[in-house]
């Protein structure tokens, strides 16, 4: 179900301009069907799982590398993406939650085919906690309730016991090899920002767990688990000790620490090679990743021959080649390895290419702000500008391909993007920046690169848009209330939009992170969220304003996207809204097409006319 709707000049009204460019060249870029790193069983490696839209949903895939043969796990109507193979390769575990709500539980199949069936039964819907899976059929399940974080032990023809539980959120990360430990994330201090690590002896015939050791580095620093070695108790764990994501390796069980310190910029994430005898390293610096691999007896460190742009995940194969998911700004994505092969392919044509991106970096109020700049090739500056505001606020824009900044380019827009005071990559500081002025200090970033792409010749001021999605919605939505004069439109995807309504209604787990980030509730710091909340500004909102909302988004709900959206009609703001059955955005290719149709369809009505006949890019 869509609804279209306008408060100018009509309720009910379908654009016409619209349904002029829903055909145009631009979609293929979205309809071309794209792949996920294959993932693959620890004890039966030829077995992979991978998630593909191909269907025209992006759904859950098993793969056979012996026979090749590759089978559809899942179909529903607003797509899957989370799914699980168990160490043996024997069954698929997939979340199945309600028309992208969330809230859902786990159920599995066989690797081969056959019936669906609850995985653990006698466990109600939750929000994802975490899974891990061993090969004896031992399975933890990770839950997040408004109760809390809770993590339980499922084993076959037995009901499932609850081993941990507390009233602070958490993740489970990780089930030794041996399933004689396990380990979580937890903010039992009271600050889900920034977690804890501990690891829990598991006992299997009582049904119950005892902490091993806890692992924390205090106030502001976060700890973040990753796996258990191949074959020990080892535990790879990602610090932040001197203002960066590196790794370490805790071994709770004989009491041992062992920083891996590695002379390279940016921030460091790591994962074990099967043998347990090496990491694999990836460097994020200035919005472009590398891998290389790193000798734990020798230290020795060798970059791996991946081209410029973002891996998006990686992982080493049993023989040692590592297989990486690769983009860049001109270059759709691809399932590359270390040898240079194609590891897999989607069906179809390959989706048109873009432009290449420029980096940018201005100063700014918290130090110098690193941006991207996409040009159209074939028009002058300066040019109608859209701002794109990623979300999170713990993500980064990357060189990486992306047809919602293209499609942009294609329309004669430049695209500036901003990794603002708040952004992950820059380190743990920059990162946390945005506490105590939530929201605004992420439009101060915003605002001076903003008057750089102006005083530079860039951007046009008078045709200037500020977009974004989720986190990037709430920011577009409070920076036309902040500074209406510096926008010509605003376009907002599943945003908060009144914060403290919002809080009531969100994921608990969004409910912490939100008093981690300003020092409380909305009850206990009530000025604080008025001051970081879009409906505090909207009597001074003088742009038109686009909404796309998910009529079941448990992160941006419904509810408070109404009360900004009637404070609008209140105010006779100009204002459009497209509403769509789903969640937190839509896994369905058509429902991301009308998405883009609706932005790009009112930022050019709003902006006016730019190109008479849109660009493809190069093919």
């Amino acid at each position: 179900m869509v609804i279209w709707y306008h408060s100018f000049p009509s309720i009910g009204a379908f654009p016409t301009a619209l349904l002029e460019i829903m055909g145009e060249r631009w979609q293929e870029r979205f309809r071309a069907a794209r792949i996920s790193l294959p993932s693959w069983a620890k004890e039966a490696p030829d077995r992979s799982l991978f998630r593909s839209n191909s269907s025209g949903t992006w759904e859950l895939y098993t793969w056979d590398r012996a026979t090749g043969e590759q089978r559809q796990v899942t179909k529903r109507p607003n797509g899957t993406t989370t799914g699980v193979l168990d160490p043996t390769g024997t069954r698929v575990w997939w979340f199945d939650d309600t028309d992208g709500d969330e809230f859902g539980l786990w159920r599995r199949q066989e690797f081969d085919g056959g019936e669906h069936e609850i995985a653990v039964p006698g466990l109600e819907r939750s929000y994802l906690g975490g899974l891990a899976l061993g090969a004896s059929g031992t399975a933890l399940v990770g839950r997040s309730t408004d109760d809390g974080f809770s993590v339980h032990l499922a084993l076959p023809d037995r009901p499932p016991r609850t081993v941990y539980s507390h009233r602070e959120e958490g993740w489970l990360a990780a089930l030794s090899r041996d399933e004689s430990l396990f380990a979580i994330a937890h903010s039992e201090h009271g600050d889900s920002r920034h977690m804890a690590v501990r690891v829990l002896r598991l006992d299997t015939a009582t049904g119950t767990a005892q902490t091993v050791a806890d692992l924390w580095d205090g106030p502001g620093k976060n700890l973040s688990p990753v796996a258990f070695a191949p074959h020990d108790h080892r535990l790879l764990v990602l610090h932040e000790r001197r203002d960066r994501l590196e790794p370490l390796i805790w071994d709770a069980v004989a009491g041992s620490e062992h920083e891996i310190a590695i002379d390279l910029p940016g921030e460091l994430a790591a994962d074990w090679y099967p043998d347990g005898d090496a990491l694999l390293i990836s460097q994020d610096f200035r919005a472009r990743s590398r891998l290389y691999r790193y000798d734990l007896a020798s230290g020795a460190l060798t970059e791996l021959p991946v081209p410029p742009g973002l891996v998006s995940a990686a992982a080493p194969r049993p023989d040692g080649t590592v297989e990486y998911a690769w983009s860049s700004s001109a270059r759709p994505p691809m399932i590359r390895d270390t040898n240079g092969r194609t590891v897999l392919s989607p069906p179809g044509p390959e989706a048109p290419w873009s432009v290449p991106v420029e980096d940018a970096t201005v100063s700014g109020p918290g130090g110098d702000i690193h941006a991207l700049v996409s040009r159209p090739e074939e028009e002058s500056a300066p040019f109608p500008t859209v701002f794109l505001v990623h979300g999170g606020p713990e993500a980064q824009d990357f060189d990486s391909f992306s047809p919602d900044v293209a499609a942009w380019v294609d329309h004669g827009f430049a695209v500036v993007r901003v990794n603002y005071r708040g952004s992950t990559g820059y380190g743990s500081l920059w990162r946390d920046a945005l506490e105590g002025r939530v929201g605004l200090t992420e439009l101060e970033d915003i605002k001076a690169v903003r008057d750089w792409a102006v005083e530079s010749g860039l951007a046009d001021p008078d045709r200037l848009v500020l977009e974004g999605g989720s986190w990037g919605g709430y920011l577009a939505l409070l920076g036309v209330g902040v500074y209406p004069d510096d926008w010509r439109v605003a376009i907002a995807a599943v945003p908060i939009a009144d914060y403290a309504a919002a809080y009531e209604d969100e994921m608990e787990a969004l409910r912490a992170f939100d008093r981690s980030l300003f020092g409380g509730s909305p009850q206990e710091v009530p000025e604080l969220y008025q001051r970081s909340s879009p409906i505090t500004y909207v009597g001074d909102v003088t742009a038109p304003v686009l909404i796309l909302a998910g009529e079941n988004d448990p992160r941006c709900p419904i509810r408070q996207i109404d009360n900004y959206i009637e404070r609008l009609a209140e105010l006779g703001k100009p204002h459009e809204v497209y509403r769509f059955d789903a969640g937190h955005g839509s896994l369905v290719v058509e429902e991301r097409i009308r998405h883009m149709a609706a932005e790009l369809d009112f930022a050019l009505r709003n902006t006016g006319p730019v190109l008479e006949v849109p660009r493809s890019g190069r093919s």
